[in-house]
């Protein structure tokens, strides 16, 4: 069928492609653009037409994009954000106009709204499973150091309410400004106390000079640090191992639901569709998923409502899909407006991918409020049960 008789819709697509969160940033842009160009081609009835700024990494940008975006170019929805200050930003806008925001990120969770629908990954979908993992493999003791914002604060703390419960502890945590790249008195403190393992909840271009850093500091003294005081993470991923440089990019443990070494025929589509599309990269990774993941589901739910539709019917219907996404089969609850994902940990190798240790073997529904997953009342049967991968 023509273009000219599909109708255009269009939305906003907001991600910095500059700042200090830039790598990932335009990661999770090229993943949006990618699903927009294939949405675009599979279907008869609509042409999705993306629109929106470069808020370079400044929350207050991220605001001032929406609201332009809402208010004078008839924009019903958008897909973008990274970090949560600058959803935090956002969603009010989205809320006044009736609107809808599609959120393509892990984040700390305790939040939901009518106005967002969230594709990206909660506290039991990562964090959960990564503090058991690492505290059974390496110990008890952790050393937290993040960026000064909500997403450190609020993973330090349910990692240190996890931790607490079985005998565990946060040895000490740390804050830096986002963008902060001096870490030489952190990183002394942390060998100092020689913790099991670190938390990192840094982002951009600080997490990047801490891992560097970290390993060149504990080389100089012999400590093996991968083995000794190994880092874990919630947000590590591929162009970031690319970022922090071959001498210092392996046997890093992350938790994520998606990892780009994930052997399916449609993650191996989604893999070699990107890197045709941005042979310059950045790679993909699960926050380019995400965003894929978002648009597609956008797509479709236009589509089976009708352009035209309300947000709310547009809602209903991206609840009543099952999207078999490069991570696996990912469906929104019409209760949380979460996702059901699928948590693996993976560790970093040396080629700059991650060699995945464990994953559940079904999708997990999202608790964003750990109503049925809280650390207070943990018991070791509550956490997702990861198999060791083949």
């Amino acid at each position: 069928m023509k273009q000219s008789t599909r109708s255009v819709v269009p939305f906003g697509l907001v991600f910095s492609r500059t700042g200090p969160y830039a790598t990932v940033s335009r990661a999770m842009f090229n993943g949006a653009w990618l699903a927009v160009e294939q949405a675009n081609a599979q279907s008869r009835s609509l042409v999705l037409t993306p629109l929106g700024d470069d808020p370079q990494g400044k929350p207050e940008r991220y605001a001032e994009t929406c609201a332009d975006l809402l208010r004078h170019h008839g924009v019903r929805h958008a897909v973008g954000c990274y970090t949560s200050s600058s959803r935090k930003e956002c969603i009010p806008h989205f809320e006044h106009a009736d609107a809808l925001l599609w959120y393509p990120s892990h984040y700390e969770g305790f939040e939901t709204s009518p106005n967002v629908l969230y594709t990206g990954a909660v506290p039991n979908q990562h964090l959960l499973p990564l503090a058991d993992y690492m505290q059974r493999t390496f110990g008890s003791r952790a050393f937290c150091v993040g960026s000064n914002y909500i997403w450190a604060w609020e993973n330090n703390r349910i990692l240190r309410e996890r931790l607490g419960t079985t005998g565990g502890e946060v040895v000490a945590e740390r804050y830096v400004p986002v963008g902060e790249t001096g870490f030489d008195q952190v990183i002394e403190r942390i060998i100092a106390a020689r913790p099991s393992f670190v938390f990192n909840t840094l982002i951009g271009v600080s997490a990047y000079r801490f891992f560097a850093d970290f390993r060149a500091a504990c080389a100089a003294r012999g400590i093996d640090q991968k083995r000794e005081i190994p880092v874990a993470s919630c947000t590590l991923s591929e162009p970031e191992l690319e970022e922090i440089g071959p001498d210092a990019a392996d046997g890093h443990v992350t938790a994520s639901v998606y990892f780009s070494s994930i052997r399916s025929a449609e993650n191996e589509a989604f893999v070699d569709a990107y890197a045709r599309r941005f042979p310059d990269g950045p790679s993909a990774c699960a926050d380019a998923e995400a965003a894929y993941i978002a648009v597609m589901l956008l797509a479709r739910a236009l589509e089976a409502a009708g352009p035209e539709a309300s947000c709310e019917e547009v809602k209903r219907a991206a609840t009543a899909i099952t999207f078999e996404a490069p991570q696996g089969p990912v469906r929104i609850n019409p209760e949380t407006c979460h996702a059901a994902l699928t948590p693996r940990i993976g560790r970093s190798t040396a080629a700059m991918r991650f060699e995945i240790l464990k994953e559940a073997p079904a999708p997990v529904a999202a608790d964003p409020y750990l109503v049925w997953n809280s650390p207070r009342f943990w018991t070791p049967s509550a956490p997702p049960a990861l198999r060791v991968a083949s």
